[in-house]
């Protein structure tokens, strides 16, 4: 399916850019995971934004989720697992599925966590992102989940169901994971194999397997897009939101400090409104 413009990030930089473009007579995707899992939706208080002092961040975000819903921006679950840039359009790989958007803007927050020794070593020799998109390559053979996100048990679920023998690892106890499933708690983790992927070590353990499932809320952006350009770890942008791709611009927390709130919105809302003026300009 084509839209206009795809959002990845559904948080209120995402949702700020989405709205703006929609104000502007382009349709939005919005790609990511649900708004209740944001860190910011368990906010008691939030006093420094202004003129809306002393709410909770759980009724900020509902609000911009109700806005962005009455604009009619159109919303979808789950992870982009890469961009490809073409002339005048991009494609987005969600899942099994591919999305088409004439321009993209990256509102992904920033990476709560650093990459496993190994990952970027067998990123596609054992090491994947997608229980749907791989799982069926590996029936009958001993894979690892890693949960590092709600669904996780959910997909490994799936990927027992095809057939795969998984094991799945977390450093906590996962809800709704099928009991035929070996669970094993542990955050130290390290990928090891030779030509690809043998084996898991998790804390004291190894487990022997053919593919590790990393199953995280979102893939960074330099993993998506690896030619954009970053600066002190932060995607780089110039005043109008815009990246070093053409058709690619980014706002909010991945854009760089300070992390907060208003900042986010008003970068959201330049990122929308120069989209939709790049596309108007082609």
């Amino acid at each position: 399916m084509s839209h206009d413009i795809a959002v990845i990030g559904g948080g209120p930089a995402g949702l700020s850019a989405a709205i703006n473009a929609r104000v502007r007579n382009k349709t939005v995707l919005v790609v990511g995971n649900d708004y209740r899992e944001s860190p910011l939706y368990r906010a008691e208080r939030v006093d420094n934004y202004l003129g809306m002092p002393g709410l909770t961040g759980a009724q900020l975000l509902d609000a911009y989720q109700r806005h962005a819903e009455d604009m009619g921006v159109e919303f979808r679950h789950g992870r982009v697992l890469n961009i490809m840039p073409m002339e005048h359009t991009c494609y987005l790989s969600i899942g099994t599925d591919m999305e088409e958007a004439g321009a993209v803007i990256l509102a992904t927050g920033v990476s709560r966590g650093k990459k496993f020794p190994g990952e970027a070593e067998f990123l596609g020799r054992g090491v994947s992102y997608c229980a749907t998109c791989d799982g069926m390559l590996y029936r009958d053979k001993q894979v690892v989940v890693v949960g590092l996100a709600p669904d996780a048990a959910e997909e490994a679920n799936f990927l027992q169901g095809l057939g795969c023998r998984v094991t799945y690892v977390s450093g906590k106890a996962p809800e709704g994971l099928d009991p035929a499933i070996a669970y094993v708690r542990a955050t130290k983790l390290e990928i090891v194999g030779e030509a690809s992927v043998t084996a898991l070590r998790a804390g004291d353990e190894e487990i022997p397997c053919q593919c590790v499932f990393l199953l995280r809320h979102a893939i960074p952006p330099t993993d998506l897009l690896p030619a954009l350009e970053l600066e002190n770890g932060y995607i780089r942008v110039d005043r109008e939101m815009r990246t070093n791709l053409p058709g690619v611009f980014a706002a909010g927390d991945c854009t760089g400090l300070p992390l907060q709130l208003s900042k986010a919105a008003g970068e959201g809302l330049i990122a929308g409104q120069k989209a939709a003026e790049y596309l108007d300009g082609l």
